[in-house]
């Protein structure tokens, strides 16, 4: 708005300018005597200025039949290419004006500008490469998918431009979720640049989308082989790669494939905890219990983790509370702090009916990391200490509304599943799952905590607490563990490991 008022005030200055300089002329006495070859001509002071104005643009016709004449010249003297150079040396200028000024409304957003002008320096450049791209991408900017698709066609014509014009359609064809073609166009662009980074991680990640292991695999060693991607992080995203193709290959029924695959992902990523499991599980099946035990160790060295310890205890399936507290006991040792660790420890001690070590196994997570585990193992322990059940009851409606702590969680987008899996269902990121708390863990309801006197019962305690009966003392005891377990929220975390999975 600014520019357009100080584009009027100079325009109406030059004007005024103009005027008052033609007017001063008029007024002004005298004028330019001109005596050549006896002949005289007296002129006015406007038509001085106005024969000089015809002078100048004389001069400036005799340069340009000067340089015209110059070039007849060089044809006759054979130079087949003098007058066609004279002639397109104008319309070179124009079209690279034209072309500089659709570059500079690509800068600005005006897409429909750009198109224009690219448009334009096509008719005076006869420069396709250039003036479609130009034309490609001023037409996405304005939204006309039709003519920016067009335009990446015709680069697909010229070898040197080729690749331009897959990488636009491939992005149209991401935008427009066809993912088939996207995948087609993806393999194409990266024949013909494997170095580029984002052709890369695009045909990477639509592979891993279309479960397309082994082609994963081989993108991501050409990654590591052109320097975009650190030795360290290939290692690890190949394990998870490897771990992927071994649960289809366990899917399709063929175990030994599978177990193969899955030894091969623990032995390049010993921390990748489903790669463990599977490897646990695999060396099991085989009779191999002393590697499955090996494998378990390795990983738990790394970091505890709940499917360590289930893998763990299917192990020995058939062993006894007691045997199996004792076969942990090696394990529970690596990381004795370790919050899974003393949740396992509570939790192998509930199913041994030894209420006392597991409560001192939790110590006091229930005051400083209350989530839902948490509170359901302090309600078993409770239980099985006799404790009554507005006690009980109170344990189970704070479990309820607790967090539920660590889980798989994106880190790119924070969405929660239940299982690890190897490419996000939410965002399809690849390998961005970690097993951490996620950001807000509460639980909600659709109606609230409000509801839970419905739900358990009343949880506050009684004012006098009446003596119990010898009866119901012998049958508050004699409740397995497991059905309190069954009543409670966030079931499948509070059963003992050797029952979880």
């Amino acid at each position: 708005m600014l520019w357009s008022i100080v584009k009027v005030a100079v325009f109406i200055a030059l004007v005024g300018a103009i005027t008052f300089g033609a007017s001063y002329l008029l007024e002004l006495e005298g004028g330019v005597r001109i005596v050549m070859a006896g002949i005289e001509v007296n002129l006015t002071p406007i038509k001085a200025v106005i024969a000089l104005g015809i002078l100048v643009l004389a001069i400036w016709l005799l340069m340009k039949l000067a340089g015209m004449l110059v070039a007849v010249l060089r044809f006759i003297n054979g130079d087949e290419t003098a007058l066609s150079r004279y002639f397109d040396r104008n319309r070179q200028e124009k079209g690279y004006r034209a072309l500089g000024e659709g570059v500079l409304a690509l800068a600005s957003g005006e897409g429909d500008k750009a198109v224009l002008q690219a448009a334009k320096a096509e008719k005076f450049l006869h420069k396709p490469a250039l003036t479609d791209l130009i034309t490609a991408q001023g037409a996405e900017m304005a939204g006309d998918k039709a003519k920016a698709e067009a335009a990446f066609k015709r680069l697909l014509t010229n070898e040197k431009t080729r690749f331009v014009g897959v990488r636009g359609i491939l992005r149209q064809k991401l935008e427009a979720g066809e993912t088939d073609a996207a995948l087609k166009l993806a393999k194409t662009a990266f024949a013909l640049k494997p170095r580029q980074v984002e052709i890369q991680d695009t045909l990477l990640q639509l592979q891993a989308d279309k479960s397309d292991w082994k082609g994963a695999r081989a993108t991501l060693g050409a990654k590591l082989k052109y320097g975009a991607l650190p030795r360290d992080v290939h290692k690890r995203r190949d394990a998870v790669l490897a771990l992927s193709e071994a649960r289809d290959v366990l899917d399709e029924g063929k175990t030994i494939e599978a177990r193969e695959a899955a030894i091969e992902a623990n032995r390049m990523s010993p921390d990748l905890v489903p790669a463990a499991v599977l490897a646990a599980r695999g060396y099991v099946e085989a009779g191999k219990k002393r590697a499955a035990v090996r494998v378990i160790n390795k990983a738990w060295l790394m970091r505890p983790h709940p499917d360590l310890a289930a893998a763990f205890a299917s192990i020995e399936p058939d062993e006894t509370p007691q045997a199996r507290l004792k076969r942990f006991a090696k394990l529970l040792k690596v990381h004795p702090d370790d919050r899974e660790t003393r949740l396992l420890e509570a939790e192998l001690c509930l199913a041994a009916e030894d209420f006392p070590a597991a409560r001192r196994a939790l110590g006091d997570l229930a005051e400083v990391e209350p989530d839902a585990r948490v509170l359901t193992i302090m309600a078993a322990i409770e239980r099985g200490e006799g404790a009554s059940d507005a006690v009980v009851k109170g344990w189970l409606a704070r479990a309820l509304g607790a967090p539920r702590g660590p889980q798989w969680c994106c880190d790119n987008c924070q969405h929660i599943h239940a299982e690890w899996q190897p490419v996000c269902e939410n965002c399809h990121s690849f390998d961005t799952l970690s097993w951490r708390a996620p950001p807000d863990t509460a639980v909600s309801t659709p109606t609230g905590l409000e509801m839970l006197p419905l739900l358990i019962g009343p949880v506050e305690e009684p004012a006098e607490e009446d003596t119990a009966t010898e009866d119901t003392a012998e049958e508050d005891e004699t409740v397995p563990d497991a059905e309190i377990v069954e009543d409670a929220p966030g079931t499948d975390e509070a059963e003992p490991a050797g029952e979880r999975r």
